[in-house]
Formats: structure tokens, C-alpha cells, sequence
């Protein structure tokens, strides 16, 4: 559930282009609504599902960075992965008074767009994990624009279902350096939160109380008494430690 709440786009704004109130969803982000407003993302090798109901005109957006991760890690249970963001999506869908038969997608992203990342064809797995998600799913896709080598920008309107791509220049330099940054900061977010280790507190037994050792004041020499071994403990506090265009 945290995780869910912590993955909630919150980045709102009026598009003075679309005269629309707006939501920004950035990697390892989703956001569902029944609001008559527009839903905004960026996408490189990154893919993003539009999915509404056309009855009730609930509908979201996700922006995933891989398709699946280890499911015997927590870091698998998190936005960055196809498998989870889709399922929170929809999830959420439902909870907002969708119903899953009237489920409509459509889809994006998945482009070759990152030099050093079109080896390791992320976005076509990205592309192929989401259409192969959805028809295990039962959802229809209707309309779908992945692969390729740009970058795209990608304007949803939940409650009609329209969407509104616009591709970047291939390979062009400023949006690969915007897409990078982004990605890579989602990505090193997520890490660091899955890699931080447990919080521990110190608990002192009922019935004891518990002293700390003054600290030595500067200026002043502290003698230990002849005949009596001083023995330190030695314990140290550890350190704790979101396509288309």
C-alpha cells in the first residue's frame, strides 16, 4: 500500500497549449482519476499504458522502466517494473469505479532511444512485456505506438480515452540527455530504497535505567583510578543507510 501511495503522481499544472489542468507522471509513476484533466509523460525506452473505462470515464496512466524483476526481491514489488506497475494500475482502475470488462488500453514507448541501451533492447522487451500483459489480461488494446528509435511525449485524457503522441528528432541530444537523467534517477531512487537496511531502535530493559557517559569537557585530563582497568565496549552507532511523446 505505501508503495502504491509513494508512486501517485503529484506533479500538477495547467497546459496553457491544451488550456487543460494537468498531471506530470515521471518514471516509476502512475496516476488514476475521473476527472475531466489531462495526463502527461515522457517516454524513451520507457512504456506507458493508457487504460479507461469509456462508460463511467475512469482511466490512468503508468510509466514503467522494465518489463519484470526477480519476484523474490522486494525490489520487484515497485513501480520500475512492468509486472507491478500493471497491476497497480488496474488495481487502482477498479478501486475508482472502472469495471474490468469495459477495460480499453493503449500503449507506448518502448523506443531504441539511449545509445548505450539499444544493445540490451529494453524497450522492445518493454513493448513486447505490455502487449503480452494485456492479452493474458483480456484488456483490448486499441491503439498502440512502440518501438522505433524516438522519443515521445505523450498527452492522455482519461476521461475520453484521446491521446495526443508527439515524437522527438531520433536520437537528438537534449531529449536524450532529459530522458537519461530522469531514468537514471528513478532508477537510483528506487535502489537506494530497497537497498536500505532495516531501521534498528534501541530498547533499554523495563526497570533499568539507563546512563550515558558524559562527554570529557575540552581542557580537562581524565586520570582512570590506580589499580582499576579501564575496559571500553568498543561499539560503535552504525550509519543507516516512471513513454511516448
Amino acid at each position: 500500500m505505501v508503495a502504491r501511495l509513494e508512486a501517485r503522481a503529484t506533479r500538477h499544472y495547467f497546459d496553457s497549449a491544451f488550456q487543460s489542468p494537468a498531471v506530470k507522471v515521471l518514471p516509476n509513476e502512475y496516476y488514476v482519476t475521473d476527472e475531466d484533466l489531462m495526463i502527461s509523460t515522457v517516454l524513451g525506452s520507457c512504456v506507458a499504458a493508457c487504460i479507461h473505462d469509456p462508460v463511467t470515464g475512469v482511466g490512468g496512466m503508468n510509466h514503467f522502466m522494465l518489463p519484470e524483476g526477480d519476484m523474490q526481491s522486494p525490489a520487484s514489488a515497485t513501480m520500475r517494473y512492468g509486472a507491478f506497475a500493471m497491476e497497480v494500475l488496474i488495481n487502482e482502475l477498479l478501486k475508482a469505479g472502472a469495471v474490468r470488462d469495459r477495460l480499453e488500453a493503449k500503449v507506448f514507448g518502448g523506443g531504441a532511444v539511449l545509445s548505450a541501451m539499444q544493445q540490451m533492447n529494453i524497450g522492445e522487451r518493454n513493448g513486447q512485456f505490455v502487449l503480452n500483459y494485456l492479452k493474458t489480461e483480456g484488456i483490448p488494446v486499441k491503439a498502440q505506438d512502440l518501438g522505433d528509435v524516438h522519443a515521445r511525449r505523450i498527452n492522455y485524457f482519461p476521461r475520453d480515452g484521446r491521446v495526443m503522441v508527439r515524437k522527438m528528432a531520433p536520437h537528438h541530444q537534449r531529449a536524450e540527455e532529459i530522458i537519461a537523467k530522469r531514468e537514471q534517477a528513478a532508477a537510483q531512487s528506487v535502489q537506494a530504497k530497497t537497498q536500505s537496511p532495516p531501521r534498528v531502535e534501541r530498547f533499554t530493559p523495563p526497570g533499568v535505567e539507563r546512563f550515558d557517559r558524559p562527554a570529557a569537557r575540552a581542557g580537562v585530563e581524565r586520570f582512570d583510578r590506580p589499580g582499576v582497568e579501564r575496559f571500553d565496549t568498543g561499539l560503535r552507532r552504525r550509519k543507516p543507510e516512471t513513454a511516448g511523446s
